[in-house]
């Protein structure tokens, strides 16, 4: 009797197993829309951006139908969790503390982190020198971290659902300056219309204690196979020259780092 049971459990465990293992035939994709050039959102609600295109070429790699859902970063984990999606790929850096929640594929890009002020803006960025400056950051961000682990005590940090709303704070004086991914600051403010009259202050930042490994595209823990699947393709449209020509279009540089 004994055996019986043990052989029907390991009988019950296989099907269990089986039914788990997801034959991924549609892929949703959850994506910020707000983070240029990574994502963003044109007037007739369409996203774009470099996170699209990549989400679409994974899907193509994968044969595989591609649906993608807006997001709103504080809820962006949260929502993946809940199954609003299978997979995140919204610029987000692989961190300690995130993997802690889900998993995550190898890199698809690694960006350095800076701060950007109006032209001629002096700061000391030590303890001392940024007593009282007001920075702004993407609220629960590696950004907003590392102010918060290294400055927190002296930095006035001012926390944003988005970029843009910073940017309209920088603008009207009421914050000191940004600190973000250096690519999303320059698309956002530095190369819009009037971003002139702003540059890139201070050190760059990289240190993977706060910036992780660079950006990786996050999966549920249960979901193995597809983060599997997931790093697998990034590899593949790498070595095909497809990820190439997809970063060309938005980035002057190697965005995928050594």
């Amino acid at each position: 009797m004994k055996k019986w049971i043990l052989a029907a459990a390991m009988v019950s465990a296989l099907g269990a197993t089986s039914v788990q293992a997801k034959d991924w035939k549609v892929v949703r994709f959850g994506i910020e829309g707000a983070y240029p050039p990574f994502s963003w959102t044109e007037p007739n609600g369409e996203l774009k951006g470099f996170d699209v295109d990549m989400a679409n070429a994974l899907c193509k790699e994968l044969q595989a139908k591609c649906k993608i859902v807006a997001q709103d970063w504080d809820g962006i984990i949260p929502s993946l969790l809940a199954r609003k999606y299978d997979a995140i790929i919204a610029a987000m850096s692989i961190t300690e503390e995130r993997k802690k929640k889900v998993d995550f594929t190898g890199k698809y890009a690694l960006i350095p982190n800076k701060f950007v002020a109006r032209k001629g803006t002096d700061i000391e960025f030590t303890k001392e020198g940024l007593k009282g400056v007001k920075v702004g950051v993407q609220r629960a961000t590696t950004h907003d971290k590392y102010l918060t682990d290294n400055y927190g005590g002296s930095v006035s940090i001012v926390r944003y659902g988005s970029f843009d709303d910073a940017y309209l704070d920088l603008k009207a004086g009421r914050i000191a300056t940004i600190l973000g991914d250096a690519s999303a600051l320059e698309e956002g403010l530095l190369n819009k219309s009037g971003g002139d009259g702003y540059e890139f202050i201070g050190p760059s930042l990289t240190d993977p204690k706060w910036f992780g490994d660079g950006f990786g595209i996050a999966v549920r823990k249960q979901d193995k196979d597809l983060t599997k699947q997931l790093d697998q393709a990034i590899k593949s449209l790498r070595e095909k020259g497809i990820y190439q020509e997809i970063a060309a279009k938005y980035f002057a540089y190697d965005v995928y780092g050594q």
